[in-house]
């Protein structure tokens, strides 16, 4: 059976053909012998004839679909007026050619459901690659690129995920581009088994940075998934930075050459992409697959703060992935240890109405936090979790939330920013907090004790930050809290490191 017929195969046609995956419904009639024979070398049904003789079409039972697609234009007119009688019903699509006149033009965009027109095809695409504002982002990127003299560090934030993971890959795959030297490079560690999955069945390659590494080597920084130096990375907070590139909303100013923050998409990797398609460069199948897994992971399989372009992206990155591996990441094996750090969250919960709070006491990582998140956020009535954990001496927090009126974002900011950091979303956010003072204690009852004071000061102040209540004090715990979070008990709150 032919659902497809080609009819006339030159230049444009032939490229055609050869990218079609499952051919057993085409057929090809041409009457150029070379073109017949190769694409019989090809497997693809041809038959050497003039595809403007109505006798050889009315042979054909009515195909679904008809290309009208040789080099002339004056054969492409005749073919598309016997093709089109012989087959009404039929949807066409015809190649203009490569020398139409007005004539023909005309008659051929009469008859056909959809004309390729090449000399307009050029245009709407310089146009699109020179004009737009996408590409004048990406032309100004470029340029950034292409002055920087020595080797490029693009930094991701601490423990990063996927998201911030594919952005860096594919900043350093623009660098190339332009033959610029960069590396992908992360403070702290890969601890979530879907992230360390995706890293080493991509296999990703990343340099892991401790905090006394010499950073020398670097004649410029670029950050991706965050857009502040020292906030949520282990760079110094004074860095110059060249290149920022976040789909975060910024807390406060950000000091970077080149800054695109757009926080109307889902993901940072989506403007990665968009980035990649404007520069032109073929895309990497394990960029485009972190790259999709990164928008994935970040809208929640396209289900939170999704938009438009984010769906895009992945609609270009998809031809490209690997299907495969993601199906393998998706699916890892997961500790023991993890497995315990979520039931001790799911056991010391705290339930306020459709708000929950909950402690998973020491964590073996920090990516414990969000999957015990999403857990409790699975509870009958429950539209907004906080979970924290203690790990050294830091307390870190993840929340997540699908309530309308709560933008955990800046409530987390609210509640931690003088004792922290925080920062995310309207619908999911973290934050990281230190406690010096459990290093200074030897007793491991005491230790326990300190930690109960300050699982009582996170409750009680993300509460009154969920509450609109910032400015409220709320008494001892408070008053503890401040106390807990110095570095030296002589300081006052403001020489707190924020």
């Amino acid at each position: 059976m032919v659902s497809r017929l080609v009819l006339g195969c030159g230049t444009v046609g032939l490229r055609i053909v050869e990218r079609l995956g499952d051919r057993d419904d085409v057929l090809v009639i041409a009457d150029d012998s070379d073109v017949v024979g190769r694409l019989r070398d090809e497997s693809v049904r041809a038959r050497q004839d003039d595809p403007r003789e109505r006798s050889v079409l009315e042979a054909i039972d009515d195909p679904r679909f008809v290309l009208v697609a040789g080099d002339r234009t004056d054969h492409n007119r005749t073919t598309l007026e016997t093709a089109r009688e012989a087959f009404p019903e039929a949807t066409i699509v015809a190649y203009l050619g490569g020398n139409p006149d007005s004539d023909d033009g005309q008659r051929i965009e009469s008859l056909a459901d959809r004309t390729v027109d090449p000399t307009r095809e050029l245009v709407d695409h310089a146009l699109e690659r020179t004009t737009s504002p996408a590409s004048e982002t990406a032309l100004a990127l470029r340029r950034r690129l292409a002055v920087i003299d020595g080797r490029l560090a693009v930094v991701m934030h601490d423990n990063p995920d996927p998201d911030a993971i594919a952005s860096a890959v594919a900043l350093c795959d623009l660098a190339e581009a332009v033959s610029l030297e960069a590396d992908a490079c992360y403070f702290g560690e890969i601890s979530h088994q879907e992230n360390r999955a995706m890293v080493n069945l991509l296999e990703l390659e990343l340099r892991n940075l401790e905090p006394d590494d010499s950073l020398e080597e670097y004649a410029a920084f670029a950050l991706v998934d965050h857009s502040r130096p020292g906030i949520n990375d282990g760079l110094p907070p004074g860095l110059d930075v060249e290149i920022v590139i976040d789909h975060h909303p910024p807390r406060g100013p950000v000091p970077a050459t080149f800054c695109d923050l757009r926080d109307d998409v889902g993901a940072t990797s989506t403007l990665l992409t968009e980035y990649v398609k404007q520069f032109g460069i073929e895309v990497d199948r394990r960029t485009a697959t972190a790259l999709l897994y990164g928008i994935r992971i970040d809208t929640n399989d396209f289900t939170r703060e999704t938009t438009a372009s984010d769906f895009e992206a992945a609609a270009t990155l998809l031809p490209h992935a690997d299907v495969d591996v993601l199906r393998q990441v998706e699916a890892p094996t997961v500790g023991g240890e993890t497995f315990d750090a979520i039931a001790r969250a799911i056991k010391n919960r705290t339930r306020r109405g459709s708000i929950v709070t909950a402690s998973a006491r020491r964590i073996p990582s920090r990516d414990v936090l969000p999957q015990a998140a999403d857990r409790l956020l699975a509870m009958d009535g429950v539209d907004t979790t906080l979970v924290f954990g203690f790990r050294d001496e830091m307390v870190y927090v993840s929340a997540r939330s699908r309530a309308g009126d709560v933008d955990l974002g800046e409530t987390l900011r609210d509640a931690f920013d003088r004792i922290g950091s925080a920062g995310g979303h309207s619908d999911m956010a973290g934050a990281q907090l230190e406690v010096g003072i459990l290093g200074e204690v030897d007793d491991e009852a005491q230790v326990d004790s300190i930690k109960d004071v300050v699982e009582e000061v996170i409750t009680d102040r993300f509460f009154e930050a969920v509450d609109s209540q910032p400015g409220t004090p709320i008494g001892a715990y408070r008053q503890t809290s401040e106390w807990l979070f110095e570095h030296d008990g002589d300081e006052d709150e403001s020489d707190v490191e924020t």
